[in-house]
């Protein structure tokens, strides 16, 4: 991806959330530079891999293929293991028109996906057989609900609703009609090594560097932790 079209989605994500009243943490807003002045004061931030993320999931189409999100908290693996502390996570997410993420499951990680404002958001859950699309259903919940979600139903989350995505289900989600502002309340976040994707494509996208960079994505912390 473009380095000036990341950070025009970073732009655009702000102002959306902006205008649906989201308010968005303060570090939502430092530039690069703040980042790479303050790494010992913020490495706690860093290591927990809270701040932006855009990605086109290594497919080279953002608009197709792609997400804007924000993680807003996030424990430590540590904490996560241990089973204390803070064992929780939160993402802010923006899913454009005709904009998917793609089928991927989670090793350890269960989550809900929040539709909490603009257009509907569509949902697709299917049993994981090893790496593979399997059938029969899923026991889920929708709006704290349980329901049985067959292979390949389509969700449709109304402004406000959610649905839980158990560990091991594979899940891809997309916006049609008008984008949506959406989030994700989970176990820790782990996007090294708790992602596994049906079709085997990079989590962070590879960057053109066609203009000064002036927001920092969590896919480049390594190199401030260095």
């Amino acid at each position: 991806m473009l380095r000036s079209t990341i950070d025009g989605v970073i732009d655009a994500a702000r102002a959306f959330a902006a205008d649906r009243q989201y308010a968005l943490p303060v570090f939502a807003g430092w530039s690069r530079e703040h980042w790479q002045g303050n790494v010992e004061t913020l490495r706690p931030t860093i290591e927990r891999g809270l701040g932006w993320d855009v990605t086109d999931f290594g497919r080279g189409d953002f608009a197709r293929y792609g997400l804007c999100l924000c993680t807003l908290r996030n424990g430590s693996l540590t904490e996560r293991d241990a089973g204390r502390g803070q064992t929780y996570a939160e993402k802010f997410m923006v899913v454009e028109v005709g904009q998917e993420t793609p089928f991927h499951f989670h090793r350890t990680k269960v989550e809900d996906i929040i539709n909490r404002g603009g257009g509907n958001l569509y949902v697709e859950i299917y049993p994981a057989e090893g790496q593979r699309l399997g059938t029969g259903s899923t026991r889920t919940f929708v709006d704290g609900i349980s329901r049985e979600v067959k292979a390949g139903e389509l969700v449709v989350l109304l402004p406000g609703q959610s649905i839980q995505i158990p560990i091991g289900a594979f899940h891809r989600f997309w916006a049609v009609d008008e984008r949506v502002l959406a989030g994700e309340v989970s176990a820790v976040n782990d996007d090294v090594a708790d992602n596994v994707f049906l079709e085997k494509f990079p989590r962070y996208a590879s960057i053109d560097e066609d203009s000064p960079a002036r927001y920092i994505l969590v896919g480049e912390y390594d190199s401030l932790l260095a």
